[in-house]
C-alpha cells in the first residue's frame, strides 16, 4: 500500500484561485466526486497561464499537454461551498512543469486535497516536445517553491 502525502497547508503555495462547487459536482455519497478535483486541477493552472498571457488555447503554437497527475485527499467538500485552489510549481525541466496544487476549503489552513499536474510543452502541429518559452520559464520559476 502506498504512503499517504504529508499534509500541505497554504504557505506550500504561491497563488490561490477561489473556484465555486456547482450542484452537479456532489455523488452520491454527498461530497464532491474525485474527478471533479482534476478539473479544478486544470482550472486553476490554465486559467493562471491565459490570465498571464502564456496561454491561448485555439491559437497557440506552443501548448501544454497533462501526462502525469495525482491527488490525495484528506477531507470531503460538498456543494454549495466554495474552494481555493492553490498552485505552485514543484519541479521545473526543459520541457515540462509540475505544478502541486492544493484543494482548500474556505478560510482552512490545511489543503483538503492535494496532487500534482504535470505539462509538458510541444509544439501544437508537431505534438513534439519544444523548450519551455523564456517568457514562461521565468514566470513559472517565481512561483517554484
Amino acid at each position: 500500500m502506498a504512503e499517504h502525502a504529508s499534509r500541505l497547508t497554504r504557505a506550500d503555495f504561491r497563488i490561490f484561485r477561489a473556484i465555486p462547487t456547482r450542484w452537479h459536482d456532489n455523488d452520491v455519497y454527498g461530497h464532491v466526486n474525485n474527478v471533479v478535483y482534476y478539473g479544478w486541477f486544470d482550472t486553476a493552472v490554465n486559467a493562471w497561464l491565459i490570465e498571464n498571457g502564456f496561454l491561448d488555447p485555439a491559437t497557440s503554437a506552443i501548448v501544454g499537454l497533462v501526462v502525469e497527475t495525482g491527488c490525495s485527499y484528506f477531507e470531503s467538500v460538498a456543494f454549495p461551498e466554495t474552494v481555493e485552489a492553490g498552485i505552485a510549481v514543484e519541479r521545473l525541466g526543459t520541457s515540462s512543469v509540475t505544478y502541486r496544487i492544493g484543494i482548500f476549503r474556505q478560510g482552512s489552513e490545511q489543503a483538503a486535497a492535494q496532487g500534482r499536474f504535470t505539462h509538458v510543452y510541444v509544439a501544437r502541429a508537431s505534438q513534439k516536445p519544444v523548450p519551455i518559452p523564456a517568457p514562461l520559464r521565468a514566470a513559472l520559476t517565481a512561483i517554484q517553491s
